[in-house]
């Protein structure tokens, strides 16, 4: 298979840009390098997300405050 060099690249953008234009440029490269992200979190199995510690359930507003002494 042949290797894309710079001027490749070129072609590549300026095709791209024709067709899509300049203002929706940046939203596809932005959904392809989520979805690119994605796909590799989901294939290594590694998630951004902290779980959340379990905190201690807190009272509500219902409830009267402790009787002071």
């Amino acid at each position: 298979m042949p290797e894309i060099g710079i001027a490749g690249l070129v072609v590549i953008l300026v095709v791209a840009l024709l067709i899509f234009g300049p203002k929706r440029l940046p939203e596809i490269g932005r959904s392809l390098g989520k979805g690119m992200r994605e796909f590799k979190d989901s294939i290594t199995g590694s998630d951004d997300k902290p779980e959340l510690p379990a905190s201690a359930p807190s009272r509500s507003s219902d409830e009267s405050p402790p009787p002071s002494p």
